[in-house]
């Protein structure tokens, strides 16, 4: 039998893997904390890049399935002033280069492609120790351990198999986004819905943002982006929801009401996301028996190129192991070694956008930047 890979997280990346893997020929098993897949929900819209993502979800044999989620419209962009002026409007070509997708549902057709118990839940890791040899040891919080030659850490930001590679630890980058929802934004919500458009839209100052995405289902989900301190975002009681809500929409007085709707109006408590990045450079010496993908590896600021990365991560490594039968150690350099120039190239032009988003020239440097992507996709 070929060896044996245990995958630790059950998101988009270590999900690729298995299936990768499975189609392969090559047994894995991920252990995720979660109880079951519908403990959580799974966030907003993706959009899947040609380079990246696509090449994963066709590595997995997911084509067609993906193809069949695709929100139609979705890749329209919007960009207004705070007075609700639309100083930038452009529609969906269709041309498919970055369409967008439920996050939810990417991640149910990746778990309907794999074999019934690939996926042990309720299964969170406390700890994990070196054996020697290439192999791990792994308790988990219900008291059971397992021992593996191959281990994957899979498990996101605050990964727990991070340390047996890497001493770095996620820092804050000085921005927080604040998370809601509008539903049925059509009826209503007629004024923020019209102001979003089809697609999504961004209007930003120096320093503050509002970012929405209309999902499927006419739902809203909007992210307010502020640069500020760790202590200004902690002093924000967000188990009051309403006070949370009135504090946030407060740095956005004299913003025009359609878009402060998108605040005061949302349907859900208000839910901070603070920014955490590892290093651009982030890579460590190869060490036998395991190594990370995804967010373990290189979270970086989101810009839609986290989860792209972690799918082709996932579809790379899959792909490696299969081509080194035996060679672990082969396997996980010939993985590592393309991965991280990879990530450090993708870390860097994530952190830009996340610069250009609330700079001092904000929002006309986003503007540029979404004339030249239009522009290059015209002339590719």
């Amino acid at each position: 039998m070929k060896t044996p890979v245990t995958i630790v997280g059950a998101g988009l990346g270590g999900l690729v893997l298995a299936r990768v893997l499975h189609l392969n020929g090559i047994p894995a098993t991920i252990y995720e904390a979660d109880p079951s897949a519908e403990t959580r929900t799974q966030g907003g819209q993706l959009d899947i890049h040609e380079q990246d993502g696509q090449l994963a979800l066709e590595a997995a044999g997911l084509t067609e399935e993906f193809r069949a989620i695709i929100h139609v419209g979705g890749e329209a962009t919007r960009v207004l002033a705070q007075d609700g002026e639309v100083l930038l409007d452009q529609a969906d070509d269709g041309n498919r280069g970055r369409p967008e997708v439920l996050r939810g549902d990417l991640r149910r057709i990746l778990l309907d492609s794999l074999p019934a118990n690939t996926i042990q839940w309720g299964k969170k890791l406390t700890d994990v120790r070196a054996l020697g040899d290439g192999r791990h040891a792994l308790t988990f919080a219900d008291g059971s351990t397992v021992t593996t030659e191959l281990l994957v850490g899979a498990d996101g930001a605050w990964s727990k198999v991070r340390p047996l590679l890497s001493a770095a630890q996620p820092e804050y980058v000085g921005t927080t986004f604040i998370e809601t929802y509008l539903y049925d934004a059509d009826e209503r919500h007629a004024a923020a819905a019209e102001a979003v458009g089809g697609g999504s839209m961004f209007a930003a100052t120096p320093g503050k943002g509002i970012a929405a995405h209309r999902e499927a289902g006419n739902v809203l989900h909007t992210y307010v982006q502020l640069n500020r301190s760790e202590a200004w975002i902690a002093g924000i009681d967000f188990t009051d929801a309403a006070a949370a809500t009135a504090a946030i929409a407060a740095e956005f007085d004299g913003w025009t009401p359609e878009l402060t709707a998108l605040i005061t109006d949302g349907e859900t408590a208000p839910t901070p996301r603070p920014i955490y990045t590892l290093p651009n450079r982030h890579r460590w010496e190869r060490v036998p028996g395991v190594t990370l993908l995804g967010d373990a590896a290189h979270l970086m600021p989101p810009s839609g190129d986290g989860a792209n990365l972690a799918m082709l991560d996932g579809a790379e490594l899959g792909q490696a192991i299969a081509a080194h039968p035996g060679d672990i150690e082969a396997a996980l350099t010939a993985y590592e070694t393309a991965m991280f120039p990879r990530s450090e190239s993708t870390a860097g032009h994530a952190h830009k956008i996340l610069e250009i988003c609330l700079d001092d020239r904000a929002p006309f440097g986003l503007i540029d930047l979404f004339n030249g992507t239009r522009h290059a996709a015209a002339q590719s």
